[in-house]
């Protein structure tokens, strides 16, 4: 199995880049299952279902959330009719949505996938490390090959997250910073781990907003509002090959796509 995990998409320049190379990085990497975080893939915060339609649309097979999965208000009320998309399992019960899932290959393998949110500066929610041993255990219980998107702000969070499912888990990709790590690695137990996948979305920018926008907010502290940057586009990700009968990573390949014409 290898699967194909696509960085945070920022906005309109992160959907359109995925449009661009989404079918080519399967071609040329023989995918077989592709997934993306899509929490901000509209205007760069938040997400509505025509947003995550679109990705749909272009090819990416599962979408993950995060801690901006309530940012506009469509999808706290569209989140339950869209297959295939998971928001982070450990926000409070009785939220829309779901947590975890299974998907079904056409040729009859499945994947398990749990997302989940970090608590380290950031709004509190129930323990990641509790839920998503749970999740992952219940997912075992139908296949062995599990991935889990840890949308967290600590790398420190993140690296312990990798060491607590080592073995339980095909992967642990780390999400939400938007800044690709180096630290891709297979752990002893055959967990693949990485602290953030990276972004898909304007390279040129603060990690996608618009680059004067947020430098005027470091620089007055007065409230701005942001927007999604659109220089210089690219698109971050993974690729994580697994054995299909036992769950274990083999392998994780850090990937990356850059429109390099500056403005």
């Amino acid at each position: 199995m290898r699967i194909l995990f696509i960085g945070d998409v920022v906005g309109r320049a992160g959907r359109q880049c995925v449009a661009r190379w989404l079918s080519g990085l399967c071609a040329e990497r023989a995918v077989d299952l592709t997934v993306a975080n899509g929490e901000n893939a509209a205007g760069g915060i938040g997400a509505t279902p025509e947003v995550l339609v679109e990705l749909q649309s272009s090819g990416v097979q599962i979408i993950t959330l995060g801690n901006h999965t309530w940012k506009k208000k469509e999808l706290m009320t569209g989140l339950d009719a869209l297959d295939n998309v998971v928001r982070p399992a450990n926000f409070p019960a009785g939220v829309p949505g779901q947590g975890a899932l299974v998907y079904a290959l056409p040729d009859g393998r499945q994947v398990g996938f749990v997302n989940l949110v970090g608590r380290v500066f950031m709004d509190c929610v129930d323990c990641p490390f509790v839920v998503g041993k749970r999740e992952v255990e219940r997912l075992r219980e139908v296949t062995p090959l599990v991935l889990v998107d840890f949308h967290a702000e600590a790398t420190a969070e993140k690296v312990a997250m990798g060491w607590y499912l080592d073995g339980l888990c095909t992967a642990v990709i780390g999400t939400h910073t938007h800044v690709q790590t180096a630290d891709e690695r297979i752990l002893p137990n055959g967990t693949a781990y990485i602290s953030d996948v990276g972004m898909t979305g304007a390279l040129d920018s603060v990690i996608g907003v618009e680059r004067d926008l947020a430098i005027h907010r470091f620089i007055t502290g007065m409230p701005t509002q942001f927007k999604a940057g659109r220089a210089r586009p690219g698109l971050c990700g993974v690729v994580v090959e697994a054995d299909d009968a036992t769950g274990r990573a083999r392998t994780i390949e850090r990937i990356a796509r850059v429109e390099e014409t500056r403005p």
